[in-house]
């Protein structure tokens, strides 16, 4: 449910209620606080057939803050996937000021906390949306929730590497024509030949050699500014972006409230809106569904196979 204080709950109720209408034989499982989204389900007129979901509190400790609340829905949806009781997990957001506060002191996101939980490495975020004209694109980030000064000290071939090899078999299980992958350089203009930073030829040339040899259709580095224009044309398939600001606001600017959040490299689907609580509008009724409804979608279609 995310936290409860913000737009999950909400989101959830609205895009079940159009989910639920379809009748394609998919149960729901909302982890949360049963009472406020009744609360919330009757208050904001959504009318969502709540008899028809499954309502679980996996808190199970009465009093605990909304952030931990919601660490806790995660935990026991990512335990009910690995158990197999689940297909997949749809992440509402939560706030990561919050949490760390809640006593979470080296919380970074739920990317890297399923990752831990789940006891695997090497996972990625790939952010994927539509534009209202139907041009797609899809964004996977070498790192993820790190400070900026922090990216290129952060950056290594096997990096590089696992984000493309990762991007790749992404766009087979979502079945595409091709597997075309652009690579970005880190700094402006792919360092000018080293005069403006490294990087490129230290680990991403490399990186994207390795991927080449192995007969994967990749290109790059190209420089970010004019590799999500290519991108957004449709000469990739997927990019490849080093670092999380590099790539997302082009993404959003397209599909806000299309976009979805799908983790690359855990042994379960997860997938989750591609925005955060929106606290200043949390019980007005207003926030939209779109994201939150891409992500269910999404999950169903890479069960679909």
């Amino acid at each position: 449910m995310g936290d409860p204080r913000g737009i999950g709950p909400e989101i959830i109720l609205k895009a079940l209620s159009v989910s639920l209408k379809s009748n394609d034989g998919w149960e729901y499982i909302v982890y949360g606080d049963p009472i406020l989204l009744e609360k919330l389900n009757k208050g904001l007129l959504i009318n969502c057939p709540l008899n028809r979901i499954v309502l679980e509190n996996a808190s199970g400790r009465p009093g605990t803050s909304p952030a931990l609340s919601a660490i806790s829905w995660i935990e026991a949806a990512a335990a009910a996937c690995i158990s197999g009781k689940v297909a997949g997990m749809v992440t509402g957001p939560i706030s990561k000021e919050e949490t760390i506060c809640a006593g979470y002191k080296d919380f970074i996101g739920q990317t890297e906390f399923l990752a831990e939980f789940s006891k695997v490495s090497n996972t990625i975020m790939m952010l994927l949306g539509a534009a209202p004209q139907g041009q797609w694109l899809r964004v996977a980030l070498v790192t993820t929730h790190l400070p900026l000064s922090r990216v290129a000290s952060s950056l290594t071939i096997s990096k590089v590497e696992n984000a493309i090899r990762l991007a790749s078999d992404a766009c087979k299980r979502l079945k595409l024509k091709r597997n075309r992958i652009g690579v970005s350089g880190l700094n402006p203009h792919c360092g000018e030949g080293g005069k403006m930073g490294n990087e490129e030829a230290l680990f991403i040339e490399p990186a994207v050699a390795r991927c080449l040899q192995d007969g994967l259709d990749v290109s790059g580095p190209v420089s970010a500014d004019v590799l999500l224009r290519k991108a957004w044309l449709g000469e990739f398939d997927a990019v490849v972006s080093m670092y999380h600001d590099q790539a997302l606001p082009a993404l959003k600017m397209v599909a806000f409230d299309s976009g979805v959040n799908w983790t690359l490299g855990l042994p379960f689907i997860r997938v989750s809106p591609d925005h955060g609580t929106a606290f200043d509008i949390a019980g007005k009724g207003i926030a939209s569904p779109g994201s939150m409804l891409a992500a269910i979608d999404l999950a169903k279609k890479l069960n679909s196979d």
